[in-house]
C-alpha cells in the first residue's frame, strides 16, 4: 500500500464527520438523533473545518487536480450517505451529536 492512500482514510472519515455536522447543524435533522436545539454555529463551524481538513488530506494524497476530484467524489458521496442514515437509522448519528453541541437553555 502507498503512503499517500493512507491520506485517502482520514479524508474519507473527515469528510463523513463533515457532512454529518453540517446536517445536524439543522434543527429539524438534530430533533431526528436529540431532543433540544443544535448549537448550529458550533455545528457548522466544525463541519466546514473537516471539510477543510478533508481537502488538505487529499491533497497530501494526490496531485492537484486528483484531488480536487477525489475530493469533490467525496463531498457526492458522503452527502448521499448521510442522507440516506438520516431517512433510514438517524439513530445512528447519535455519537457525533456531542454534548457540547447541544444548546444550552437559558433560565
Amino acid at each position: 500500500m502507498n503512503n499517500s492512500n493512507l491520506w485517502l482514510f482520514p479524508a474519507i472519515v473527515l469528510m463523513l464527520v463533515a457532512m454529518s455536522w453540517l446536517a445536524l447543524s439543522l434543527p429539524s435533522h438534530w430533533k431526528q438523533v436529540r431532543s433540544g436545539k443544535p448549537a448550529s454555529r458550533r455545528l457548522r463551524l466544525a463541519g466546514w473545518n473537516a471539510i477543510f481538513l478533508s481537502a488538505l488530506c487529499c491533497f497530501k494524497a494526490d496531485h492537484a487536480s486528483m484531488a480536487v476530484l477525489v475530493w469533490l467524489m467525496l463531498m457526492a458521496a458522503t452527502a448521499a450517505s448521510v442522507g440516506i442514515t438520516l431517512s433510514m437509522r438517524p439513530h445512528m448519528l447519535k455519537w457525533l451529536s456531542l454534548g457540547s453541541f447541544a444548546e444550552e437553555s437559558k433560565r
